[in-house]
């Protein structure tokens, strides 16, 4: 973790005096080369080389950074990479990484004891109450909060893989679909204006729909499963009562919370730093999340984090490969941002039919599908602006196109490990618990057969 905090301050001092964007206008598709390979890389490597993608996943993860940035310097000069290395650096990944460094610690100060048997009723309604729990505190901070208490209450089970799979379709994923808290993309729209409970008056309807047909198939499932498990050791165990410990982690939840709220209530101002204009609500808020980091380690007792199997791995793991894939997506979300003057132009004339008007089910799947594997946020908000960026028609007239691209952004984003930041962390805690998760190509698969048939009745359902 020192390491690459110390990587992210001497890049962040190397920059110059004056950030570059990229206009998206002069970029080809090649340039989304270095995207596509890391994508590959997180796909098949860990599969055709395991012990080589364990010891050096941030060497590839860097290799494709690089493979991004030294053509980019060749072609737009030195300052222009290393601008946009500082407005990702500054605008996106650290933001990113500090809110995700202090739910994944406070979230590993939380301990849930008592009697958790992982038979399908009690497995489903944890996944249930994580369900609920990601619109209130964030798909990031449910996952946290919930992803232990699953790992013990399933750590007789042989068959256990299938559980940790929904659990991330559902608690870091659709659940966070009601508020802006849930999840980052809502986030966005309520940076821009779109109200606090707009998601919830419009996307409950889909939500509910998913959650119960996901829940209902996991509760089927999972009782086939356990119909043909070897033992069943809760049978003979003395019932303990459940009980929260690490209350005070509870309240830095809160705080950070807070924190994310705070940005969307106190604009004052903004400052310049390295020559990128940042908004000293988001600095606030920086700060917040890495003090609240702090203190948790601090008043946590390494017993409470032992006995929760608290370790930094999975968060080392996300911190490497998303600082490559937030690198290597700027160009692709640059070409699309620049609409019909950009490589992407055939695919953004999609959105409209003839005479102008949006197409539900077009921003529905092609926000969608560009979330599963591009951050869901920035994806959500180059949509957020295809469709006018006018919040007070969105939320009314525009009303479906808007409900088509929150939802799209938010649900879809469970189709890959990399469509939203906690998917890929759940994976990294569940393998450290010893569960066997599925490649991501597997994990894929999965997707390809729950929820995009889910997703196609959703379309006729709310989004024609």
């Amino acid at each position: 973790m020192r390491a690459i905090i110390a990587a992210l301050l001497l890049a962040c001092l190397a920059l110059p005096a004056e950030a570059a964007g990229i206009d998206g206008r002069e970029l080809g598709l090649a340039w989304g080369l270095p995207l596509l390979g890391i994508l590959l890389s997180i796909a098949l490597v860990p599969v055709l080389a395991p012990g080589f993608w364990q010891r050096h996943d941030g060497t590839v993860a860097a290799f494709w950074g690089a493979a991004f940035l030294v053509p980019f310097a060749y072609a737009f000069g030195t300052d222009a990479a290393l601008g946009e290395l500082g407005h990702v650096l500054l605008q996106e990944y650290l933001p990113f990484i500090a809110l995700l460094l202090a739910l994944y610690t406070t979230g590993g100060g939380v301990i849930l004891r008592g009697t958790l048997h992982g038979t399908p009723l009690t497995n489903t309604a944890l996944l249930a109450v994580g369900t609920v729990l990601a619109s209130l505190m964030g798909t990031t901070g449910a996952s946290m909060l919930m992803i232990r208490p699953m790992l013990r209450a399933n750590a007789h089970r042989t068959r256990r893989t299938h559980s940790f799979v929904f659990f991330i379709f559902l608690v870091a994923n659709i659940g966070g679909s009601l508020t802006p808290i849930g999840d980052p993309p809502l986030y966005l729209g309520f940076l821009n204006g779109i109200s606090f409970f707009w998601p919830a008056q419009h996307l409950f309807a889909p939500f509910l729909f998913c959650a119960v047909i996901l829940l209902g198939l996991y509760y089927a499932l999972d009782s086939y499963f356990y119909a043909r498990e070897p033992e069943r050791p809760e049978v003979a165990t003395p019932h303990a009562k459940l009980n929260i410990k690490g209350w005070r982690n509870v309240v830095l939840i809160g705080v950070v919370i807070g924190g994310v709220l705070l940005q969307g209530v106190w604009q004052p101002g903004n400052t310049t730093i390295f020559g990128e204009t940042l908004k000293l609500e988001r600095l606030v808020a920086v700060a917040m999340f890495l003090l609240v980091t702090l203190v948790s380690l601090r008043i946590t007792p390494h017993a409470m984090r032992r006995e929760n199997d608290f370790a930094w791995g999975a968060m080392l793991e996300v911190a490497k490969l998303f600082a490559a894939i937030f690198l290597c997506m700027g160009p692709v979300l640059a070409i699309l941002r620049s609409g019909p003057e950009g490589a992407a132009a055939g695919l953004v004339a999609l959105t409209s039919d003839p005479s102008g008007a949006p197409i539900t089910w077009v921003y529905f799947w092609m926000s969608g599908l560009l979330s599963s594997f591009l951050d869901n946020a920035p994806t959500y908000l180059v949509f957020f602006n295809l469709a006018g960026a006018d919040p007070a028609h969105l939320m009314t007239q525009g009303a479906a196109t808007l409900a088509a691209i929150s939802a799209g952004a938010v649900f879809m984003g469970a189709n890959s490990y990399i469509g939203n930041a906690p998917n890929f962390m759940v994976k990294a805690i569940a393998e450290e618990g010893g569960v066997r998760m599925p490649s991501f190509l597997g994990y894929c698969g999965w997707a390809m057969l729950v929820l995009i048939p889910l997703f196609v009745l959703c379309t006729f359902l709310f989004f024609r």
